[in-house]
């Protein structure tokens, strides 16, 4: 019996991942390279429970920062899609972190958040894929520009947050989206099981793992349990 839900934990995990752009990063992150700005207004408060649909730019900019920590949430830069369906800075920031908010024209919802010293490395990416570049020749092109120092990738440990789920509504009160979990990249280029000691696929619910190792995407895949689980 536990061999059996352990398979089916690793089961789902990996099904999790195959949602990511080729390992680690969601799509979302390699969108549009284009940036405008706009202004956002607080929402009026509202009781704990009373869930909204995501269908404002001050909704995206409330729930996109949900993916970074804490601490970081009110000073991150946020940038995506608007509701005009724009790929835009829908929020200026001031510390470390730059929040990618969720596509309003895809189901379920996906956030991220990136240190902002990896930067160049998304920008390029979403170049790339604007140019109808496919998963596979974006990993390339970048692993080469990564080992020739054309691209910078931040330092050493850079993170990548990312909070996802089936339901595209949240509470303002709480500043949650129900049944919305997180995962975790730790960027460790070119580190493999032998320099960290992780294996590199999942060995047990809730561990972590090294995936894409010994290439410039090599990262620790972090993914903590569903609450409740």
């Amino acid at each position: 019996m536990k061999n059996l839900l352990f398979s089916l934990t690793c089961t789902t995990l990996l099904f999790a991942l195959s949602a990511c752009n080729d390992g680690g990063e969601p799509a979302e992150v390699e969108a549009s390279p284009t940036v405008e700005s706009v202004n956002a207004s607080d929402n009026p408060p509202v009781a704990e429970g009373d869930y909204r649909p995501i269908d404002t730019d001050e909704a995206l900019v409330e729930t996109a920062v949900l993916a970074a920590p804490e601490a970081s949430r009110a000073g991150a830069k946020v940038i995506g899609y608007n509701m005009a369906g724009e790929f835009v800075t829908l929020r200026e920031g001031n510390n470390e972190f730059i929040c990618l908010a969720d596509d309003p024209n895809k189901e379920g919802f996906s956030a991220a958040c990136y240190h902002k010293d990896m930067e160049p490395f998304m920008t390029r990416g979403r170049e790339l894929r604007e140019e109808g570049k496919n998963a596979q020749e974006i990993f390339a092109m970048r692993e080469e520009e990564v080992k020739s120092k054309k691209l910078a990738m931040g330092e050493t440990g850079s993170t990548l947050h990312i909070y996802y789920g089936d339901n595209a509504t949240y509470d303002p009160a709480t500043g949650s989206i129900p049944g919305a979990q997180y995962r975790y990249v730790v960027y460790m280029p070119y580190a493999t099981a032998a320099s960290t000691g992780l294996p590199e696929s999942p060995v047990a619910p809730n561990h972590p793992w090294i995936m894409d190792p010994g290439t410039h995407r090599a990262h620790i895949m972090i993914s903590p349990l569903a609450e409740g689980k």
